[in-house]
Order: structure tokens, then C-alpha cells, then sequence
């Protein structure tokens, strides 16, 4: 019925035991609204499904739900609850997850909210917390009148445009604060102050509209919501996790993982193709996620410095909701960042550094993992000689995975055998740190699931109908050949070991890598827009499970890598869009 006990979970569960129907997923409760069928178990018949504004002239009758928006004590999330009673002047409900009260003998629901009828006979609910209101409420009907049209937005909406600054003023080379360690790094790595590669690039920057971001924003939601009833079907069903090629030996910790940190996640990255033929997924990357700091700092940088004020800037949010995430994690201590030697990593892990410090958390960052002991009691000392108890990284953990197969190698015995986080004769190892039952590390381990590739053939088989997830399939089937598919290991990074099969060239385009004896799974081939001669990919940030932030990567290849460019993304109003296109014809 999905997570016990949140409010979604409580209105299916309901539904299901009184009607025999159930809704589709949703990531968040307000998302209810947008549904427009139901689906009998059964017969797996569809049944109708509209929605009513608050303020409708179809008021709200028992057994509908009802909808609250995205704000105030329901911020992100909105929520719904089970109508249970209408009267002229108040509606009653029953609910899950507000208030924690046991109701009182011989009351049949939750909370009472005051209503009024209009002399036109528009039905008001008034909501209880001042800084929330009521979005409205969904009835199983075969009658839709008075009901919200369902908004199918223009296809040319979603399409991607490239623009450059125009050169009103000489630009200074230099734009960052190079006083400032994460920009002062971010410069030694990109050679300069500059986002694109190519010098004709620095003015250049790309545009969406405001309709394809909020359908960006929606698909972050509920896709995040989506993974995480993937992982949570994965763990439930060993024949599943097996074929995601994690040493058994971690499989009762990714459990416990699992069980005690479901709601610890800070951030991580989906990566998508938009274009007029919609939004569609290609992978989440639920752990050590980057770009963090091109979308969080430098794009809008790069606006002030260019002078450019088209929009807005869809990443200027990710520090703040960073911020906000380590507020509410469980931190209690110094908090570790333990970062590899990669220059890259070094200011992606200065600009986490802000935000944890910001938050609160003193912060000290590890740059490998030489100098690190063993202390008297098999606790893990920095080089300092201070205990490690929090770890934010950015390794990967198939890093951590990789040093228990690298010493166990293909032995089923000392696989199985394998007691990780033990203390041992050597110094502290990377493993030894993140598998430690005394660290606490974010991204919790369970984060392996979704970040795996193997999720993929497993969300499709789940949610076949969800129109923002690519065909995929653990075995290359015929009706992918004859579309054309994208063949990738199941763990892999920055693009490596990937192959392209078009349905008529056969492969066009591959890579090599570290990962050629991973098992591999198989997507359909899905392009991405062609903007200005690049492949343009449009990415989401996640925090706390909700969306953060957005940024944009291009490159000339088919296949994006490490080395592919960040560009400035701007987000305009439609109607700029279209008055611009209008002009331009």
C-alpha cells in the first residue's frame, strides 16, 4: 500500500479495503490530484477518476479524498486524507501521520474543518493551519462535470533552446572569488573562469521553459518515490538482489541500512532527456552524485559576471536545500568528509563543507585515507587522533565493495565469511571506515540499490506505464534490437563501458572503462536533444528526497562523461518563449 504510516499509504490502504481499487504511485501526497484513473485489483479494469478545486461547484462527498498543497505544514508534500462526512457548513475526515491522537469514543474521524457555501454554489473548505490550504479533493465518478480539465502542455514547450549573452560590456577573465577555497579549486581543475570548454562557448547559455521545469520538478518527486519502492521490492526478494552483484556478506547490513536510515538520503542526482517528445529517465544517482557546485554556485556566477537576466537561475536553491537537509539529519558531532584525490572532488567536498557548516555541523575533510588508526578500543582515528563517527563521501561505495572483492577475490567461502568493519592487523582501510558499525555514513549504504543499474529492469517490470521511465530489461530482448537499445553495466560511472546500438547502424558509439566484467542491463534507445551541435542532458538534484535544484551538461559525443561540459540553464516564463518564436518567424 507504500509507506507505513504516511498519509498516501493510509488513503490507499482505505480505498483498496472499501472499493477493491487502488491508485497509482505517487512521490508526494498533492501529486493525487493530477491522477485521472483508478485500478480495480481484480479486474484490473480502470475506472474514472476526477479532480474538483477547492471552491468547485461539485462539492466533496464521503469516501473521496482530500487534497492539500504543497506549503506551509505540508511543505513538499502536501497531503490527503479520507473524507468521512459532508455538511453544509463542515467536512470531517479520517487520516494518517497528523496529529498522533487516538480519536475519542464513538467519533468516526480525525478532524472537523469549517466549510461555506456560496450563493453560486461553490463549496469552500477553510484549512486549520494558517500557513497551508486546501487544494481540493478527487472522486471516483463516471460524471465529470465541474471537474479540472486535465492540462496536457504543448510539446514544443519541452524543447530545449540555446542563446548567448550578448556583449554588451568586455568581460574581465576573471569572474570567481578565487579567496574563496571551493572557487579557488574549481578554477585550478577547469583551467580558468569558465563554465563550457570551448572559448566561443562562454556566452553561451540554454533556456526551458517555466511548464518543462515544473514537469521536472514533478518527475524528481515522484521517481525519487519510485526508487525507493524499487529498493524496497529489491530487499524483499533475494532472487531480485542477487542479480545486482553485491557481496552477500553485505547483504544483512544493507538490510539493517535499509530498516533504520529509509528517510537519510542528503542528495543525489537523476539525469534526463527532455525534449517535445516528453521527459524520460535514464538512472539515479543515489550516491556519490557530482556537479553539485557548477549548478549550485557557478552558473549563477557566470549570470552575474555576463550580465545575464533572462529568467532565473534553476540551481541558485541547491545550497539552501542543502542547508536544510543536514539540519535535519541526525549529525549530533564533527562530521567527516572523505573525499578521494580526484581535484574535481576537492570542491565538490569545499562547497558540501558550506553547507554542513552552515547547518551547524563542524566539518573536517579527509583527502584518502592515509594516517587513519586503530585506537584500544577498535575505534577509527583520523590523522588527527580524533574518532570518526559521521562520514559524508564522495567515494563511491561500489569503491568500498571493491577492496572486499579485491581481497576475497571469486572464494564463495571467504565472500560469505566476510565480517566487515572488523579491526585488523593494517591501518584503516576505506571499507574498514564506511562499513564500521560506529561510523555513520551519508549516503547510507542501502543507497547501492537505486544507484545500481540493475534497478532499472525492475522499475520498468513494477511501473510500466510511468511515462518517464525508458524501457529496460535484464536480457537483450528482440523489440529492443528492432528499436534500438543502449547496453550499460549494472555499476559504472562518467559514462564509462557504454554502448549505443542504433536500430539500423548497428553500434554507433561506445566507451571503455573499468567496469567491461559488470553484468550489464539494456535500455531503449532513447537520444538525447541535439541543441547548437551538442547532446544536451538535463539533470535534477534531489535533497531529503525532494527536488533541489536543476543544471544542464552537453557534449559533442553521444555519450556524456566526466569531461563533458556544464553550461548555464536559465528557466523562462512560456509566454517568452513563445513570443520570441512567434518574432522569430
Amino acid at each position: 500500500m507504500g509507506y507505513k504510516w504516511q498519509c498516501v499509504e493510509f488513503a490507499r490502504r482505505w480505498m483498496y479495503l472499501n472499493t477493491g481499487c487502488v491508485f497509482d504511485d505517487v512521490a508526494m501526497a498533492h501529486e493525487i490530484f493530477r491522477l485521472r484513473s483508478v485500478r480495480e485489483v481484480k479486474s484490473h479494469k480502470t475506472r474514472p477518476l476526477y479532480s474538483f478545486r477547492n471552491g468547485s461547484r461539485r462539492p466533496p462527498e464521503p469516501g473521496c479524498l482530500l487534497i492539500w498543497e504543497p506549503d506551509g505544514e505540508f511543505e513538499h508534500t502536501g497531503h490527503v486524507a479520507v473524507v468521512t462526512e459532508v455538511g453544509p457548513e463542515f467536512i470531517r475526515f479520517a487520516e494518517q501521520n497528523v496529529g498522533h491522537r487516538v480519536w475519542p469514543d464513538g467519533r468516526s474521524f480525525a478532524r472537523e474543518l469549517h466549510t461555506k457555501t456560496t450563493e453560486d454554489g461553490e463549496y469552500w473548505v477553510e484549512c486549520s493551519f494558517k500557513d497551508a490550504c486546501i487544494l481540493g479533493w478527487v472522486i471516483q465518478t463516471d460524471d465529470p462535470t465541474h471537474s479540472e480539465p486535465a492540462v496536457v502542455a504543448e510539446p514544443a514547450l519541452f524543447e530545449i533552446e540555446s542563446r548567448e549573452v550578448e556583449k554588451k560590456r568586455r568581460s574581465r577573465r576573471s569572474w570567481l572569488n578565487v579567496a574563496n577555497a571551493d572557487e579557488a579549486a574549481y578554477v585550478e581543475v577547469v583551467g580558468g573562469h569558465r563554465l563550457a570548454t570551448r572559448d566561443e562557448d562562454q556566452r553561451r547559455f540554454f533556456v526551458i521553459s517555466e511548464t518543462a521545469h515544473d514537469e521536472l520538478i514533478r518527475a524528481t518527486g515522484e521517481l525519487h518515490g519510485l526508487f525507493m519502492h524499487a529498493t524496497d521490492h529489491v530487499l524483499r526478494d533475494e532472487r531480485l538482489l542477487a542479480r545486482f552483484n553485491l557481496p552477500r556478506a553485505l547483504w544483512p547490513k544493507i538490510h539493517e541500512s535499509w530498516n533504520n536510515r529509509l528517510n537519510q538520503m542528503i542528495t543525489g542526482r537523476f539525469d534526463f532527456a527532455l525534449s517535445p517528445r516528453g521527459i524520460k529517465v535514464y538512472e539515479y544517482n543515489a550516491d556519490s552524485a557530482a556537479c553539485h557546485m557548477e549548478c549550485g554556485k557557478v552558473q549563477g556566477r557566470w549570470a552575474e559576471h555576463y550580465g545575464c537576466d533572462v529568467g532565473r537561475d534553476p540551481g541558485e536553491s541547491l545550497h539552501d536545500e542543502l542547508v536544510d537537509a543536514w539540519r535535519a539529519s541526525d549529525v549530533d558531532s564533527r562530521l567527516h568528509i572523505m573525499q578521494d584525490r580526484d581535484p574535481e572532488e576537492t570542491y565538490h567536498a569545499l562547497f558540501m563543507k558550506e553547507a554542513l557548516e552552515e547547518a551547524g555541523i563542524e566539518t573536517k575533510i579527509l583527502r584518502g585515507v592515509e594516517g587513519l588508526s586503530w585506537d584500544g578500543s577498535g575505534n577509527i582515528l583520523d590523522p588527527d587522533g580524533e574518532p570518526i563517527r559521521w562520514v559524508w563521501k564522495t567515494w563511491a561505495w561500489e569503491t568500498a565493495l571493491d577492496q572486499i572483492r579485491a581481497e576475497c577475490g571469486d572464494d564463495p567461502e571467504k565472500l560469505r565469511n566476510y565480517r566487515p568493519g572488523q579491526r585488523h592487523a593494517g591501518a584503516p582501510r576505506l571499507v574498514d571506515v564506511l562499513l564500521r558499525k560506529s561510523v555513520m555514513v551519508y549516503e547510507p549504504l542501502w543507497t547501492l540499490v537505486p544507484s545500481n543499474k540493475a534497478i532499472l529492469p525492475v522499475l520498468f517490470e513494477l511501473f510500466p506505464n510511468c511515462p518517464y521511465l525508458l524501457r529496460t530489461s535484464f536480457e537483450l530482448t528482440g523489440s529492443l534490437r528492432e528499436q534500438g537499445y543502449v547496453a550499460k553495466p549494472i555499476v559504472g560511472r562518467c559514462g564509462s563501458n557504454i554502448q549505443i546500438h542504433d536500430r539500423d547502424a548497428g553500434l554507433i558509439e561506445q566507451t571503455s572503462g573499468a567496469f567491461e566484467n559488470q553484468a550489464q542491463i539494456f535500455q531503449e534507445l532513447h537520444r538525447l536533444p541535439v541543441v547548437a551541435g551538442y547532446n544536451v542532458q538535463i539533470s535534477t538534484f534531489t535533497a531529503a528526497g525532494t527536488w533541489a535544484a536543476t543544471c544542464l551538461r552537453a557534449d559533442r559525443s553521444l555519450i556524456l562523461s566526466q569531461t563533458s561540459d556544464n553550461m548555464p540553464l536559465r528557466v523562462v516564463a512560456d509566454h517568452e518563449l513563445r513570443d520570441r518564436r512567434r518574432t522569430a518567424r
